[in-house]
């Protein structure tokens, strides 16, 4: 019945739904860009990878319905995760990051409620993280074995992770690779430990399951401070490649699952952030260059900028309370899909960080007939969602809760007003206004009435309208 509610919901609300208004035209613009990218690329009710890719990848799937669409698209994300998997028992696709496909749904579960789903969910992640604890686990350094997450072409990877004369381009195709041991990765089987142990939580399981899942959440979070981490630098190190060499290259999406799981905190996680080297239209995904590449033939995975890396690299910024690297990240992709000498209104999937152009960069160099530009395709789903998840989460502020929406909102100094209009949560729809400027919220309000917390119930019903005044 629920399911059915929903989906009446949506069929007489999407249409006029999610609406913004924002005295920032560019913000506007890149958002009805964005949202309308999201639903060009619902085919058949699975959300595809982009214009010119299907519905097919485990990761492109968990990384759209974290970033916003279990918020905003409900019933596509849900049918989207599910149709990743083996009969709903098991996560499928590429192995190694997979099981980011857990923290997926249990934000799902976060935001829709649905205890059946969530019932179904735990199943399927606990039989694949058994799974994968049997065969791609390093008992000598307690981490995951594997390449790092989103990252299938060698080209994000290091020399000694070549098999020597193979010339394929996938990383999979490379048997160096299976015993590697990288930052992304390690984080995310961390953050699914911590969502597997919620799961538990909310399905009111034997206890002694949640402390498993705890213990083993804490027991991997110190093998990666203690293998992947250089407390004196405060850095994270990139990878263990599989003769025990450490690559202390920056990789944008490891550090940034590092302070959006919680891994470094505090302090340490805001210097983190600040000291990251980013390029003049954002972060890159790993650098510096590896030298079989260079300015003018960027590797694909290598020092260039993938925008979904930015939402994350953005997201932490905010949790470790960098606004001003959060903002850097928002206006440098607002750039990149909006301007005409780059983007010119489309979210593509790679851009160069020097001219901010669509490039695919290579993969294979050395070899001379492989040694080809790859293109960077269009309309790509998760450069729109890691923009939607940078207003939601960075401007707007909102936080799944157990209890419904919290709000944290911030804006910057380029951003006065902003309003969402229509914005469909559970049973009910949302106008969401945001004056004045920064952090600190001076009146919250609910109908016009004003509220000592900043937060509502997930049972909610109706329309309702919110007013947040900042100082």
């Amino acid at each position: 019945m629920r399911k059915l509610i929903y989906a009446l919901l949506l069929i007489t609300t999407n249409l006029f739904a999610q609406k913004i208004v924002c005295d920032n035209p560019a913000i506007s613009d890149g958002y009805k860009l964005a949202l309308n990218t999201v639903d060009i690329n619902t085919r058949r009710g699975i959300l595809a990878a982009g214009g010119d890719y299907g519905g097919e990848w485990t990761r492109d799937i968990a990384i759209n319905s974290w970033n916003i669409a279990s918020f905003l698209r409900p019933v596509v994300a849900e049918q989207s995760l599910w149709s990743v998997t083996i009969n709903k028992d098991t996560i499928g696709h590429q192995y190694w990051d997979k099981i980011i496909w857990t923290i997926a749904a249990y934000n799902h579960y976060l935001i829709n409620r649905d205890k059946a789903f969530l019932k179904q969910a735990y199943t399927c992640s606990a039989n694949t993280m058994k799974k994968l604890e049997e065969t791609t686990f390093d008992d000598k350094y307690g981490l995951f074995m594997g390449p790092s997450v989103f990252n299938d072409g060698i080209s994000g990877y290091p020399e000694s992770v070549y098999d020597q004369g193979n010339y394929s381009s996938g990383v999979s195709e490379h048997n160096n690779s299976k015993r590697i041991k990288c930052l992304s990765t390690n984080c995310i089987y961390y953050g699914a430990y911590i969502a597997l142990s919620k799961m538990c939580d909310e399905l009111n399981c034997n206890s002694s399951k949640t402390k498993a899942y705890q213990l083993k959440a804490e027991t991997l979070k110190k093998c990666i401070l203690a293998h992947l981490y250089n407390k004196e630098d405060n850095t994270f190190y990139y990878l263990i490649d599989k003769d025990g060499v450490v690559n202390k290259s920056q990789e944008a999406l490891g550090i940034s699952f590092a302070v959006i799981f919680g891994i470094i905190e505090g302090e340490k996680a805001n210097q983190l952030i600040q000291n990251a080297v980013v390029s003049k239209y954002g972060i890159t995904s790993i650098y510096p260059t590896f030298p079989r590449f260079t300015v003018d033939k960027p590797g694909r995975h290598n020092n260039i900028i993938w925008p979904m890396v930015n939402g994350f690299f953005a997201k932490a910024a905010v949790i470790a309370g960098n606004y001003s690297s959060f903002i850097s990240e928002l206006n440098g992709l607002t750039h990149l899909a909006l301007d005409e000498d780059k983007g010119n209104y489309n979210f593509w999937e790679i851009y160069n960080p020097n001219t901010g152009h669509p490039d695919g960069g290579y993969q294979i160099m050395g070899k001379e007939n492989l040694n080809f530009h790859w293109q960077s395709c269009r309309y790509q789903t998760w450069s729109a969602t890691a923009y939607l998840n940078m207003i939601y989460y960075g401007l707007v502020g909102i936080r799944f809760t157990n209890s419904g929406i919290s709000f944290s909102p911030y804006l910057p100094e380029n951003i006065h007003y902003l309003e969402l209009k229509d914005v469909n949560y559970l049973h009910s729809s949302l106008d969401i206004i945001i004056e004045g400027r920064g952090t600190k919220i001076k009146e919250f309000s609910l109908n016009g009435q004003n509220k000592s917390t900043h937060y509502i119930p997930y049972q909610i019903v109706g329309s309702n309208k919110i007013v947040i005044k900042l100082e």
